[in-house]
């Protein structure tokens, strides 16, 4: 009792240094691991292992295989909520660098690594092939809280997060067919036997999964399953169909359990969010046990196997020969610059289902009298922690020294994503501005999604927006939903975080009434409220620029503009494209070639334009 409660209480401390300090968990969960398990054996009075998962000799937690089974399942559910997060329009959205990393960057890490294992440490070409597979995963849960900390151009922390989720199930899968291959009694390893279990495995593998997908989706959709027993059904379904793919061919329950998760990824359902928070938090506790666990399995002979100059050899071969090879070979003629490729062929650590199934599959194929098996669970698990490490202690110096690191956040972040707002970000993104948006109203999303807007569906008392990499790069943050208390809450909680540069919202109804005498700095605009704003945008939608050339010609053009109800003004836009926001227009300086940006109904400045005209020429004559 005491060795299970110590791994769950371990567990979550060493999720709470990472969170405190900015590291991946599984660096702190490793290391924690190799403590209480090998390392402790140094120390410990009877030489055994303070936490020994394998029960031996009157002493562990797991008999026989059943630790084994035990980290199937856990995987199991945690490549399922990997799955949730996979949607079709991702591919598309992050472009063809993402789809060359996951297949040619793929390719060259694993014949690359396959061939360094066989040459440098003298395995057999299977289990250095096995070994190259495990490797091919980077992992979001490694790579998103090193890119937390670092503010990176949004392409660059894009192509890093979006590789690291799509290539957890491509790895795994690439995985489980070598290690099937292997797995094939006899001689005929690569013949047609082996062929056979490779097309058995993927048959079985989709068909559970698209099967289990659909069953789930639809007594949701029907309302078959009650609220409350939502998130519990729908984590006995996804071991139902692990085990049954399992029984059906062999290590298939892990491809099934993928294409499970996506199917319903990418479904309508309403409760996905609610369903993927219960996954998220289960696969939390499930990585923490799960790398404690078998970080204490491994021995010190398996430490020492693997402490060698032959180990140096291979990490720098992986690290800086195949991820960069990989990288610059999948970015080439790409938009990115030689810099930004090389943050990200520096960026590469491995994650839990590398370690995971390296340890499930090595314990395997030792069992079997596999040769060499023995290497494939230490190696790996030097791979994940040498690459997290050092990704995790150099990544921001690094981003530095390349130049890739934001100096200044331009991006800007849109509480409410109602049509108004959706005009101003589709304007503020064709001028070259990073715009977020951000609503808890799907409908309002969608809407922005189709314009090619990012937009986030979420509300701004959720904790998640502090975490989530696609704002790394925000310093402005504009509240505009039709809710006083919102947008005086977003600018609260969230104005340190992402408006360094500057935070605005929208007045209130209670302004509006006096709007003549406040003058409160953080207002977007000191003449329209929400209902104003929402009236003019649904009665004339389209933004307007009219030129400016002098600071007269602006402070008359404003006052037309002020006094049409039809018109509200946004932006000076300035020669260089930069847009000043007018929220104390007498302080603005107005260079010729600017122009007034405003959103409302076109109208003639032609009398305004002549008369400035005419006042320079006199101006000029004195």
């Amino acid at each position: 009792m005491l060795e299970l409660a110590g791994i769950i209480i371990l567990g979550i401390l060493a999720q709470w240094v990472a969170w405190k300090f900015k590291i991946p968990a599984i660096l702190p969960l490793i290391l924690i691991g190799l403590f209480v398990g090998p390392i402790s054996t140094l120390i410990s009075e009877d030489g055994t292992k303070w936490i020994q998962p394998i029960y031996e000799n009157g002493k562990g937690l797991f008999p026989g295989d059943n630790l084994f089974y035990f980290v199937s399942l856990a995987i199991g559910i945690i490549l399922f909520e990997g799955g949730l997060t996979l949607r079709r329009g991702e591919i598309s959205k992050v472009g063809p660098v993402i789809v060359k990393l996951i297949s040619l960057g793929s390719i060259i890490t694993f014949f690359g690594a396959g061939v360094a294992a066989y040459y440098v440490f003298g395995l057999s070409w299977k289990i250095s092939f096995l070994f190259a597979a495990l490797i091919i995963v980077t992992g979001p849960t490694v790579i998103t809280p090193i890119l937390r900390n670092i503010p990176l151009k949004k392409d660059v922390s894009a192509v890093l997060k979006w590789e690291g989720i799509l290539i957890d199930p491509i790895g795994a899968l690439v995985a489980v067919l070598v290690f099937e291959f292997i797995s094939v009694e006899g001689d005929s390893g690569y013949t047609k036997q082996a062929i056979l279990e490779f097309g058995k495995i993927i048959l079985i593998g989709f068909a559970f999964g698209i099967s289990g997908g659909y069953a789930l989706y639809f007594a949701i959709k029907k309302r078959l399953i009650p609220h409350y027993l939502l998130n519990v059904v729908s984590l006995s379904v996804v071991l139902l169909i692990f085990v049954e793919s399992d029984l059906f061919a062999h290590e298939s329950g892990l491809l099934s359990v993928v294409v499970m998760g996506m199917f319903l990824g990418n479904s309508d359902l309403p409760s996905l969010k609610e369903l993927l928070y219960f996954k998220e938090s289960l696969s939390v506790l499930l990585i923490s046990i799960l790398f404690i666990l078998l970080a204490a399995n491994i021995s010190l002979d398996d430490l020492l196997l693997v402490y060698n100059w032959k180990t140096a050899i291979l990490m720098a071969i992986v690290i800086f020969v195949l991820r960069p090879l990989g990288v610059f070979l999948s970015t080439y003629k790409s938009s990115l610059a030689t810099n930004e490729k090389l943050f990200i062929s520096w960026v590469g650590p491995r994650g839990i289902v590398a370690a995971g199934i390296a340890s499930l599959f090595g314990t395997k194929l030792v069992l079997k009298g596999e040769p060499g098996a023995e290497y494939i669970t230490p190696l790996v698990f030097a791979v994940v922690l040498v690459t997290v490490l050092l990704n995790a202690t150099t990544a921001r110096a690094f981003a530095s020294m390349v130049g890739v690191f934001l100096n200044k956040s331009e991006g800007i972040l849109i509480v409410g994503a109602s049509k108004v707002s959706r005009l101003i970000a589709s304007y503020l993104q064709k001028s070259g501005r990073h715009v977020v948006m951000l609503d808890s109203n799907r409908l309002n999303v969608n809407k922005a999604k189709e314009l090619g807007l990012d937009a986030i569906t979420a509300n701004i008392y959720s904790d998640d927006l502090s975490d989530n990499i696609e704002l790394n790069d925000v310093g402005y943050l504009l509240a505009m939903t039709g809710s006083d208390e919102i947008n005086k809450q977003a600018i609260s909680r969230f104005g340190k975080l992402f408006g360094e540069n500057g935070t605005f919202r929208l007045m209130t109804s209670e302004e509006m009434k006096n709007r003549h005498k406040i003058s409160a700095k953080e207002l977007f605009s000191y003449t329209h409220d929400y209902t104003r704003f929402t009236r003019v945008a649904q009665d004339f939608p389209s933004i307007q620029e009219i030129p400016i050339a002098s600071q007269s010609q602006f402070l008359r053009v404003l006052g037309i503009t002020n006094e049409n109800e039809n018109a509200i003004p946004l932006f000076l836009k300035r020669p260089d494209g930069f847009l000043d926001l007018i929220t104390a227009p007498s302080e603005l300086e107005v260079e010729e070639g600017s122009s007034l940006i405003y959103l409302g109904k076109p109208m003639d400045f032609e009398d305004v334009a002549n008369a400035t005209r005419t006042e320079n020429e006199a101006q000029a004559q004195k």
